[in-house]
This record gives structure tokens, C-alpha cells and sequence, in this order.
């Protein structure tokens, strides 16, 4: 975990509960002064952004309780703007704006990318403003014709976190080549046993 992360999450009653169950004293270098980690993205967060086609994101409402979305779209929606910023372009979905409530009254957010044929998964924790209506998201996403707004989330801290207990699972387009490769095989074999049965019939 890198230190801009910890600096985030590790509060008092984290560090205090780490205390408790015996992993405060291996955590402790990720706050305990070093270099500043954790606040940049770099080629290979850039990467694995850029190919989410989804992820899921978490606001905080006026009543203190925290709202976990999932957003999605076509693969390169989330864009990285440059080492500090990402920002996706929002499309309309049930008309209920929770999230986008929200964050006019806490601009703070927490995503998690997930990679579930990879076992990977990238938290983001960072601060959002919008840039209002079609015309905007079409400036920085020229794809996003049915989007309202473009998010620009400005990045305080990213984190690779642990692949353990992901459970793989795989999209279509990633299962896609594997089945093409099983069709062929099951022609081929098709074919094999279609001339078998003629050798056969032709011997009767």
C-alpha cells in the first residue's frame, strides 16, 4: 500500500483496531515518513484505466451513509487526462442522481476498478467536479454522444490491492477467442467423424 493511500485511510481508530489485531507494526512504514507514493498515475495504471469497460464508485450522503454505484459504458470511457486526473463521461441511467447529489455536497470519491479475469483490482480515492451537458462530455470524449456531463476526478491516492479471493470471471469479448478455438476443434472433429461413418457405411 502506498503512502498517499495509508495517509487517507489509516486513521486513528484504523490504527487503533490494527493495534489490536497485531498488524499496526508491519503497516507502520507506509505512514511513518518516506517518500510520497501512491499519488501518481503512471503507464500502468494509465493502461489498466483505459481498458475498464465499468467500475464501481462510492459517494457519501448528507445523512453520513456511504452510496456504491456501478458505472459503465464502452471500453475507454474512463480516460486518463494526465498524472493527476481521470475522468469519465456520464450517461443518463435511471434519472434518480444520487451520486450526482452527493457530490454537490461531498465532492469526495472512492472507486474500485475491477480485473476479474486477471485477479487484479485498483482503488482511487480522489475529488470530483463536473463539467454540465452533452457538449462538455463530447469535448473530452467525442464518443460519448448520449452522455449529461463529463466527471473529472482529480486523484488524491491510488492503490493496487490485494488479487486475493478475487474470483475470476470473464466477459464475453474474453472468452470469445477460447470459443472460437473450441468451434474449430468441434468442426474438425465433426468433419473426422462425418468420414468415419461414410469409411463405415461404404464397408457394410
Amino acid at each position: 500500500m502506498p503512502r498517499a493511500f495509508s495517509e487517507l485511510t489509516f486513521t486513528s481508530a484504523v490504527r487503533a483496531h490494527q493495534e489490536r489485531m497485531g498488524s499496526a507494526a508491519s503497516y507502520a512504514k507506509f505512514i511513518d515518513g518516506g517518500p510520497q507514493q501512491g499519488h501518481l498515475i503512471g503507464p500502468a495504471e494509465q493502461a489498466f484505466i483505459e481498458a475498464r469497460d465499468g467500475f464501481y464508485q462510492s459517494t457519501v450522503s448528507e445523512t453520513g451513509w456511504p452510496y456504491v454505484q456501478y458505472r459503465g459504458g464502452p471500453a475507454g470511457f474512463l480516460k486518463v487526462l494526465d498524472d493527476r486526473t481521470i475522468g469519465y463521461a456520464d450517461f443518463s441511467g435511471n434519472k434518480q442522481y444520487i451520486s450526482r447529489g452527493n457530490l454537490d455536497g461531498n465532492d469526495r470519491i472512492a472507486l474500485i476498478l475491477m480485473d476479474y479475469a486477471n485477479q487484479r483490482r485498483l482503488k482511487i480515492l480522489g475529488r470530483v467536479d463536473f463539467r454540465e451537458g452533452a457538449e462538455a462530455a463530447r469535448d473530452l470524449f467525442p464518443d460519448a454522444a448520449e452522455a449529461e456531463r463529463a466527471a473529472i476526478i482529480h486523484v488524491a491516492a491510488l492503490d493496487w490491492n490485494c488479487p486475493r479471493h478475487i474470483t475470476p470471471r470473464f466477459t464475453e469479448a474474453e472468452l470469445r477467442p477460447h470459443l472460437n478455438a473450441l468451434g474449430r476443434q468441434l468442426a474438425q472433429l465433426q468433419a473426422e467423424n462425418d468420414q468415419l461413418k461414410q469409411a463405415l457405411a461404404r464397408k457394410a
